[in-house]
Formats: structure tokens, C-alpha cells, sequence
């Protein structure tokens, strides 16, 4: 029987803004009903970035419980993946939700990175900084994660950041399922193609559980090769504002609900909530777990 793919929506970044896309999500209700639409239309995971609600980014406690509290009232047993990605703040801030929240998943960054976006049309780097993740502070990260029970999804943005997971599986960090998300389109990382989707798959360790995150509109050629390789996909407004027909999506139902008509129009089956937790050893959502939310 042919691998299920799980499809994870990316609700809301904190980069782009209703300037580019007016259908992105800031408030929690916002965020929650988005969560909706996309776990509607085939999403097992959520990955979920705070943002305050004129939508700057927000990195606080309470910001996060609310969304929480908001996305369980919605979709109760959808898989919540917080993020942990942030510059300019203390590795306190960045893991301070993940300690008092206790999620199921958190995205975990495996490298220091170039990160910018470059605009042919004026010449000019904008968003231009270094993202700064030593093993030190990976190691922090990671610690604070298993005292909360939390998977860490790793983020590679190249190939050599995938074998960074090395030495923390040796020393005893990272435990299975080994959970994988390939960041491809990023100024600074890897760039999209077949071939280097082909060579990140080859690069993980046997058994990893992966993903492909494309960023921007080449985002679906990425899917549709994942796919035919047992990957699992990710799609979003935080990735990629547009439909693969160029229309701008309207909301992350549209993006995820095309993701999952790829998955069936290539002869497979979009992956459950319940059988999403069965791949990855999470339970199912209890009221204990949500007491912590």
C-alpha cells in the first residue's frame, strides 16, 4: 500500500503582510479560522507563527495560548507546530511558548544562514540579515523541547544543515521519528529544483519522517515531486500567496485544498489527522493536553 502524504498548512508568517496579500491572518480568531479552512481541506498539521493583531510579530506567552485556545475550539485534534524562528530576540523568547504551552511539534532551525530576498526590479536586498543558530543554542532548543514532550521539526535551509542533526542524534537530543522540513527558494539556502529535492531526500537518515517547504510561486513543482518520492508537503500563506493556476489565493483553504488535489491527481492519498499522530507517535488530543494550550 502506497505511503499517505500529510499535508502541514503554514497559516502566517511574520514577514509578508496584507500590503502583499490582504487574506493573511493576524488575530487569533484569524489564525484559528484559517486553521479551519485548511485542516477542512486536507491539513494534518498546523505550523503556526504569533502575530500581534496590526501584524508585527509577537513572541509572547499569552499571544500564543490564545491562538491555541482559539485553533482547539475549531479543529480540536489537529496537530499544533509552533514556531521558534525569530532575530533580535533572547533564546528565552524564542522558546519561552514552547516551555509553557507544550505543544505537539515546534520547528526547530538546524543552522546559521544568509537570509534576505532580492528584488531584480530596484537592485536592492531587502530583509537582509544573518539568521543566527549555533549548535549551542540548537542544543538549548532542544533540551527545552524534550523536557516539554515537544517533536522538534527540523528545518534545513541546505544540505549540509541536515547533517547537523548528526552529532544531536549522537549525544542523545534527537530521538525518533526524525522529523525533516527541506526550506527550498530561501536567498541563502538551497535553491528549488527537482535535483536538489532529489538530493536533500537521499540525505536524511533511513526512517526520517521529511517534508518539502518550496517559497514562492515555484512551490508546486516542488509538491508534485515530493509526492511521487513519499514526501509530505507543506503550503500556505506564510510560503506562497498563489493558486497554481497564478490567481491569488484567497485563503489557506485554497492553498491546501490544491496541494491535496495534487496529491490525488498523482494516484495517492492525503494522510489524516489520526493517521498523521499514528506516523509521528503523538496521541490523540486530550483534555489534559488541553489544559496546556
Amino acid at each position: 500500500m502506497a505511503k499517505k502524504i500529510v499535508i502541514t498548512a503554514s497559516l502566517t508568517g511574520v514577514l509578508a503582510t496584507r500590503a502583499q496579500c490582504p487574506y493573511i491572518p493576524y488575530t487569533p480568531e484569524e489564525i484559528a479560522s484559517e486553521g479551519k479552512r485548511a485542516v477542512d481541506a486536507g491539513a494534518s498539521i498546523l505550523h503556526i507563527h504569533a502575530r500581534q493583531d496590526s501584524g508585527m510579530p509577537a513572541y509572547d506567552i499569552d499571544t500564543y495560548r490564545r491562538i491555541g485556545e482559539e485553533v482547539r475550539k475549531l479543529v480540536p485534534n489537529a496537530i499544533i507546530n509552533y514556531s521558534t524562528g525569530a532575530v533580535g530576540i533572547s533564546n528565552e523568547e524564542r522558546i519561552h511558548h514552547v516551555t509553557a504551552l507544550k505543544p505537539e511539534m515546534a520547528a526547530l532551525n538546524m543552522s546559521s544562514m544568509n537570509y534576505a530576498i532580492y528584488s531584480p526590479k530596484t537592485k536592492e536586498f531587502y530583509h537582509d540579515f544573518v539568521f543566527q543558530n549555533p549548535f549551542k543554542d540548537i542544543q538549548f532548543f532542544l533540551q527545552k523541547m524534550k523536557e516539554a514532550g515537544t517533536i522538534p521539526e527540523m528545518e534545513v535551509f541546505d544540505n549540509g544543515h541536515i547533517n547537523n542533526a548528526s552529532p544531536l542524534i549522537d549525544m542523545g537530543l534527537l530521538q525518533k521519528p526524525y522529523v525533516f522540513s527541506f526550506v527550498m527558494g530561501v536567498l541563502g539556502g538551497i535553491p528549488i529544483s527537482t535535483q536538489n529535492l532529489l538530493h536533500q531526500a537521499a540525505s536524511v537518515p533511513a526512517g526520517s519522517h521529511w517534508q518539502v517547504i518550496g517559497i514562492g510561486r515555484k512551490q508546486w513543482q516542488l509538491i508534485a515531486a515530493a509526492i511521487t518520492i513519499d514526501g509530505n508537503v507543506r503550503a500556505g500563506l506564510e510560503d506562497n500567496f498563489y493558486l497554481p493556476s497564478g490567481e491569488m489565493a484567497k485563503s489557506n483553504g485554497e492553498l491546501i485544498d490544491a496541494a491535496a488535489k495534487m496529491v490525488r491527481m498523482l494516484g495517492r492519498e492525503v494522510a489524516t489527522i489520526e493517521e498523521t499522530r499514528e506516523m509521528l507517535n503523538l496521541k490523540p488530543v486530550n483534555q489534559k493536553v488541553l489544559s496546556n494550550i
